[in-house]
């Protein structure tokens, strides 16, 4: 499947320029830091939240956690996670589980965790188990520009 059509019209649209890497598939972000050989806190993964009565992408470093009473208090709102199902819908082009980080692409709110403003360079699902998108990192402050930055995991 490679990039979803969304993200690559979305890079393309914001004129950002980016690599895509494949690696293999893997589960869930830890492995495919380890396997594409990428630190993982360079590693940028979406999660899905249901925000009052909408949803909320929260993106931190593959390795750490989404805070949730952070979050909370930062959207002045109740959260929480959002089941694999809902968050499938939200991305109709991606595969289940390959949650992509930039969620204006999709319409959808976005908070970030402020540690990955730190990062040389991010890296991030394009869509699949199988490909990586690598931006340096101030192409993705870029692409981040507008949305809510904050200390949002453990």
């Amino acid at each position: 499947m490679g990039v979803a059509m969304t993200l690559q019209q979305y890079l393309d649209d914001n004129r950002v320029a980016y690599e895509v890497t494949r690696h293999r598939k893997t589960g869930c972000s830890s492995m495919t830091a380890q396997s594409s050989h990428v630190p993982g806190d360079s590693l940028a993964k979406g999660v899905v939240l249901k925000w009052d009565d909408a949803f909320l992408l929260a993106v931190v470093p593959s390795t750490r956690h989404v805070e949730l009473d952070k979050v909370a208090d930062i959207v002045e709102g109740q959260v929480m996670l959002a089941s694999e199902r809902e968050a499938s819908r939200l991305f109709p082009d991606c595969e289940e589980g390959a949650v992509p980080v930039l969620g204006a692409a999709y319409g959808l709110a976005t908070i970030v965790d402020e540690r990955l403003d730190d990062c040389e360079d991010v890296y991030f699902e394009g869509g699949d188990h199988r490909s990586l998108v690598h931006v340096t990192g101030g192409r993705f402050d870029r692409l981040m520009s507008d949305v809510t930055i904050g200390r949002i995991s453990v």
